[in-house]
């Protein structure tokens, strides 16, 4: 059988020999395309935000420091917090670690957050994705937010 450089043969668990096209897309006789780990991580970031259920991204130390970064005038939110990535020449492999709000089903989220992220890497870079491995590090609680939001005030008087 003969193969082209873009084209790999494996062989099927009933013996035949079975041919896939890798992905081309990157990597072309006019030169080589390189999408820099941070591109990925954002894409991943913004795709698994957009999933119902998930709260936030990224462990409490990282959440903290973020919110005290987009305190600073003129800085930016970053849409990568929580998640780092592995990119090679035509594959990618992402680990998301997120709060999921109270009362999601923890699984059908998992394979929601999956599927979108999976989905936008592989629509937007051309790269494959091997692996999505997600870490759940906490759940939020409506009543969470009220606290936060809503400072006590203690006013007392000086004079009567």
């Amino acid at each position: 059988m003969t193969q082209t450089a873009d084209q790999k043969s494996t062989i099927t668990s009933t013996g035949a020999t079975a041919t896939s096209t890798a992905p081309s897309s990157l990597a072309s006789a006019h030169g080589v395309t390189t999408i820099a780990d941070t591109v990925v991580s954002k894409i991943a970031g913004l795709a698994a935000k957009d999933v119902s259920g998930v709260h936030a991204l990224g462990g409490g130390a990282a959440r903290a420091v973020g919110a005290l970064r987009e305190r600073i005038p003129g800085s930016r939110t970053n849409h990568s917090q929580g998640v780092s990535v592995e990119v090679g020449e035509r594959q990618a492999a992402v680990d998301i670690e997120l709060i999921a709000e109270y009362g999601v089903a923890i699984a059908d989220l998992a394979t929601a957050v999956r599927r979108n992220v999976i989905n936008s890497v592989e629509r937007m870079t051309g790269l494959e994705v091997t692996e999505v491995n997600l870490e759940v590090s906490d759940v939020h609680l409506p009543d969470e937010d009220d606290a936060e939001e809503t400072p006590v005030r203690t006013t007392t008087t000086r004079v009567q």
